[in-house]
């Protein structure tokens, strides 16, 4: 077993120095000599410790500004000599270097502040990376250290007599891990201008935003990684009350969230998700009133559901919330009464996405040895773009509402069949390997709904079905229009379209094509 590191010169290069004052101190109680560079140099100084120039080690200035002070075979000597071998520490022109310590310059925190092209450009950071890769390849016989946060395991290390190799080979996998993501914010924030959507070496930074309570099953671990900068969208939101997050939790927000971006904020709108799939959608004039429509949907399904809204909570809604067992609540904002009446259901746990956010550029999925990678589906429709192609055409109300059902079903997993009436679903049929199962499924669901609710007909009677791709048959139009459907709108590109439009005639059926599929699996 490889002896524990003796910490006998440290080179300290840090742009965070929270903690850098005390951690500092305590090498150099322990004997250990630091050297520094520039704006490290002088705070460390200004804390009365004794300190030596890097341009002292390598006998050159800086050069360019500053941005050239550690390239030099001094420093990058003294980090890379096998301590092992008599012809590296003879070859080497300047001290062997046992401890580094450097994180590098903001980049992310200059984008995410809004800085410019030129000031961006000056935060890349090019020896602090170079120091930290050097130091991590040889930690056989060197120590790094990115993180202020282990600061204290050295200090603990320089208390029992040295570092030990898997504390050194930790901290190296640490900062290989900390140089990859800080190269790959670099990639992602030039590939911004790059038309290249598939590039060959595809960069995706991600940081640890929390770790969650538990995965897709208790038995399974899981974490939250958010997207580089500013807290923003669902992965930034701010959980006000309420248990840790699960994978589930997380993951059902996501599709709810997703939907009510796609509603938008011009009307109030409220939805019910549960299994990542839509179980009930409304707009209206007031959020509790979309919430009673879209509850009435499917108010089995609701139950341990996830519900978000595109306007802030308000009381009355609230109040209708806390009558049902709700997991999550995700809504960009929350009226003091509403909270207060939340406070009470200690199991339900509310978040506040206050900075929006539309999807991402790239969706990532793995597979078995790989990643699948697509552009989201950010396509939208309206009236105009329809092409009628029945004998009837829709009235503007069934377009109003064939455009909210084929917004809902493109949040449905597939096959999908959304019946919507008035703004709100009245039957949402998910996830089925047959369309026309999905079709009469929804309709089951709705005349379910109607029986609990004590109203004499189903809800889809003088409704609109969305389909969320064609139908390759007309069995699951007939399914629909025995529901009481009125209008119909799909992507069409069926071989038997004709026989599917005969069909809607014959019923007497409105039908538009949009010619956009939207499966999601």
């Amino acid at each position: 077993m490889s002896a524990p590191l003796v910490i006998r010169r440290a080179l300290l290069s840090v742009s965070d120095k929270s903690g850098l004052s005390d951690f500092a101190a305590a090498l150099s109680a322990a004997g250990v000599e630091l050297i520094s560079t520039g704006g490290t140099a002088r705070h460390l100084r200004a804390e009365g410790l004794k300190v030596a120039d890097v341009s002292a080690v390598t006998g050159a200035a800086e050069i360019l500004d500053g941005r050239v002070k550690t390239l030099h075979p001094a420093i990058h000597g003294g980090i890379l000599a096998r301590r092992d071998r008599a012809d590296d520490m003879s070859s080497i022109p300047g001290p062997p270097i046992d401890l580094v310590v450097v994180n590098l310059y903001p980049f992310e925190s200059a984008v995410s502040g809004g800085a410019d092209f030129d000031a961006c450009i000056e935060q890349i950071d090019i020896g602090g990376p170079a120091m930290i890769r050097a130091a991590a390849k040889n930690n056989a016989h060197v120590c790094v250290v990115t993180d202020t946060a282990d600061y204290g395991a050295i200090t603990e290390a320089l208390a029992a007599g040295g570092a030990s190799l898997g504390l050194r080979r930790r901290l190296a996998a640490k900062a290989f891990r900390h140089t990859a993501y800080y190269d790959a914010v670099i990639a992602d924030w030039f590939s911004a201008s790059d038309d290249e959507a598939y590039p060959e070496r595809l960069t995706a930074p991600m940081r640890r935003a929390a770790p969650l309570h538990y995965g897709e099953n208790p038995q399974q671990t899981a974490a939250l990684y958010a997207q580089p900068g500013p807290a923003r969208g669902l992965a930034g939101a701010r959980q006000i009350q309420g248990k840790p997050l699960s994978y589930n939790n997380l993951h059902d927000a996501d599709a709810a969230y997703g939907l009510a971006l796609e509603l938008g904020d011009a009307q109030p709108a409220v939805v019910i998700v549960k299994h990542a799939n839509p179980c009930g959608v409304a707009r209206a004039d007031a959020l509790e009133t979309a919430y009673d429509a879209a509850f009435q949907c499917d108010p089995v399904s609701a139950f341990g559901g996830v519900v978000a809204v595109t306007r802030p909570i308000t009381a009355p809604l609230a109040e209708r919330i806390s009558k049902v067992f709700t997991e999550v609540v995700v809504a960009p904002g929350i009226e003091e009464a509403a909270a207060a009446l939340l406070e009470k259901q200690k199991k339900l746990r509310l978040l506040i996405v206050e900075r929006q956010e539309p999807p991402a550029s790239r969706q990532i999925k793995p597979i078995s040895g790989g990643y699948l990678v697509q552009t989201p589906d950010t396509s939208a429709l309206n009236a105009a773009e329809l092409e009628i192609v029945t004998k009837r055409a829709p009235s503007a109300e069934e377009i109003r509402d064939l455009l909210f059902a084929e917004q809902v079903a493109k949040f449905v997993k597939s096959n999908a069949i959304v019946y919507a009436k008035n703004g709100a679903t009245v039957g949402v049929g998910a996830g089925q390997m047959s369309r026309v199962d999905a079709a009469r499924i929804a309709a089951l669901k709705a005349e379910d709904a109607a029986a609990r609710a004590g109203l004499l007909e189903p809800l889809t009677r003088r409704s609109v079905v969305a389909s969320d791709a064609f139908f390759p048959f007309a069995d699951g139009l007939i399914a629909a229009a025995e529901a009481g459907a009125t209008a119909i709108i799909q992507p069409g590109g069926s071989i038997r379209d004709k026989e599917v439009i005969a069909a809607a005639d014959y019923r007497g059926l409105a039908m538009a094509f949009t010619g956009l599929r939207r499966f999601r699996h």
